[in-house]
């Protein structure tokens, strides 16, 4: 039995349409992450990009759990002596760039490298519902049903 190699001109990518409304954060990265490397594909080979090409709406209205939003901070250095800032994951997702929370969170989870880079650019987030793709025809995932835990429930 031989094992399967794609080469990228071999690659059949699809679109996926993920509605994030609702959802917890953590599981909806990790997700998007699988989906964005090709890892859910029988014929996934780690060094090239194979993943579909995802898009995000509602990034505003995804969920935290437990006190992440107060807690989780994230810090940056602005270059100057005693610039470290910082700023809690409840600010960012209530900033003008929602967005970015996501982004961040799945960049996070795939490898590092040239290949990494080629793939986050496979991935579209709109803090709203609207996106530009709808001519790209793309396929919707329920996240919610995949997982009852997916799925923010209060209590």
């Amino acid at each position: 039995m031989k094992t399967l190699s794609l080469k990228p001109r071999e690659v059949k990518k699809s679109w996926v349409l993920i509605d994030a409304d609702g959802l917890v954060l953590g599981r909806l990265a990790t997700i998007i992450a699988t989906r964005l490397r090709g890892k859910h594909r029988p014929d996934f080979t780690p060094h090239v990009d194979c993943g579909d090409n995802i898009i995000v709406i509602n990034a505003e209205k995804v969920r935290l759990t437990g006190n992440k939003a107060e807690q989780s901070v994230f810090h940056w250095h602005t270059g100057h002596p005693g610039g470290i800032k910082g700023r809690t994951l409840g600010q960012r997702l209530r900033s003008a760039h929602p967005e970015r929370v996501i982004v961040k969170a799945v960049e996070r989870m795939i490898t590092r490298g040239p290949l990494a880079r080629v793939q986050m650019k496979n991935l579209r987030v709109y803090a709203g519902p609207d996106h530009p793709h709808e001519a790209q025809q793309p396929a919707k995932l329920d996240v919610a049903k995949l997982n009852p835990k997916n799925a923010y429930r209060s209590g």
